[in-house]
């Protein structure tokens, strides 16, 4: 039996499932993404604390997107329980406190990559002088249309 390559995993944060769930645009690369994991051709993987502040912010901002973002996340995201405060502490330093507990989670999961919109002052701008590997070589942090590209690349040297 041949051995499948592994889909890659990607941690989404709370902005671009936010994004994902109240944009009209059904091409921005937030929804791509959500919808390249819907036909699993990647695993979409986010934390219990994303869940509740997307939701919180949705109720607030757009209720109306509420619908969209339960089904996304019932079709496209494994929701996960949240790091704890040892595995959150243990990156103290690799990024603004606020982001440690996103930061974490991606790592506490094996993910090849955290898509967030924080791009230019968030994780990334902590990151950069690890070339945006937060202390661990095998996680990426980029925006979603970066995302979005790495994706193609890997899925055509399939």
């Amino acid at each position: 039996m041949e051995n499948k390559p592994e889909k890659p995993r990607i941690f989404i944060d709370a902005d671009v499932l936010f994004v994902g769930s109240a944009s009209p645009q059904q091409y921005s690369a937030s929804l791509v993404i959500l919808r390249m994991a819907e036909i699993t051709l990647i695993k979409a993987i986010t934390s219990q604390q994303v869940i509740t502040e997307v939701e919180r912010n949705l109720e607030q901002k757009f209720p109306a997107a509420l619908v969209t973002f339960r089904m996304l996340v019932n079709r496209c995201l494994q929701v996960l329980p949240d790091p704890t405060e040892q595995e959150v502490d243990a990156l103290t330093g690799l990024a603004d406190p606020k982001d440690l507990p996103i930061l974490a989670a991606a790592v506490k999961y094996n993910c090849q990559y955290l898509t967030t919109l924080e791009y230019p002052t968030g994780l990334r701008t902590h990151l950069a002088e690890q070339h945006f590997q937060p202390g661990t070589p095998n996680l990426t942090v980029l925006p979603p249309g970066d995302t979005v590209q790495s994706i193609r690349y890997l899925l055509s040297s399939i």
